[in-house]
């Protein structure tokens, strides 16, 4: 009898262990990072710089909206798959792709020769110019003006780029200056402390929405652009899937009226 109880408890421990087996390899087939690249991801981790409206920020009670937010939501809807948003510090970007914390990069991102060496992008799906936002009430009425004045931009925003390739241009201000976020820059200029916010025409746009007024857009652009979503160098898979779910929604219109909403344009880039 006591042989039997002992081979019984032998059994019912055996029977744990193998639960607990089975439990840890379906836990780890349901990861976001799924071993097999083949198959579809369960879960898309974006980073984003939760500062950028309106591509990515947050509202008044702590939410995650914005352009690229609803975008995000119309093509993971089409793909199957959740896209999860992530706040990351935006001159570290690239580093939180390589190193995998982060599945892509979806935030109103350029599509420059140098970053393609570094990731590989979706199609574009927006059109964007690097413009100069001044004061409404100011005197300054072309990029001319701005000679000898202070001017700034988003640190590892593709307006510092844009300055930084032409040497001339950026010597010609009385200083060109970078802050972690444009924030910062917009607090600055309504402070009087810079002259123009080198920015991207989608969030100028916005900005004169939010604001009317208070702001505007000097003729003419620094830099004319494409925004697309980056993934890690070689993820193949992770492009077509997210080129597939962009097309659908480019071509059934719904990227047209998310535009609208947020741009009272249309600024979608359609092939």
């Amino acid at each position: 009898m006591e042989d039997n109880i002992m081979n019984w408890k032998k059994a019912v421990a055996l029977g744990i262990v193998a639960v607990g087996a089975v439990s840890l390899f379906t836990g780890c087939g349901n990861s976001t990072n799924n071993s097999n690249s083949s198959s579809k991801p369960n879960k898309i981790i974006a980073g984003l710089d939760d500062t950028f409206a309106p591509m990515g920020y947050r509202d008044d009670n702590g939410q995650i909206i914005g352009f690229d937010v609803d975008m995000a939501r119309a093509i993971g809807k089409e793909i199957g798959v959740e896209i999860e948003f992530k706040p990351i510090d935006w001159g570290s970007k690239e580093t939180e792709l390589s190193s995998g914390r982060i599945d892509c990069i979806w935030n109103g991102l350029s599509m420059t020769p140098e970053r393609k060496e570094k990731m590989d992008f979706t199609n574009p799906y927006m059109n964007n110019d690097q413009v100069y936002v001044v004061l409404n009430d100011s005197s300054y009425q072309s990029a001319e003006d701005l000679k000898g004045k202070n001017v700034c931009g988003q640190e590892g925003s593709t307006g510092e780029a844009a300055m930084n390739a032409n040497e001339e241009l950026k010597n010609s201000f009385a200083q060109f200056k970078t802050y972690p976020e444009f924030t910062s820059c917009y607090m600055d200029l309504d402070a009087g402390r810079m002259d123009a916010v080198v920015v991207d025409s989608v969030m100028a746009d916005y900005y004169m929405t939010k604001v009317p007024n208070k702001y505007r857009v000097l003729p003419g652009n620094v830099a004319r652009e494409q925004f697309g979503v980056a993934v890690k160098k070689g993820n193949e898979e992770l492009v077509k899937l997210l080129n597939d779910g962009m097309k659908k929604v480019i071509d059934s219109g719904e990227a047209s009226q998310i535009s609208n909403k947020w741009f009272k344009r249309d600024a979608i880039a359609k092939a």
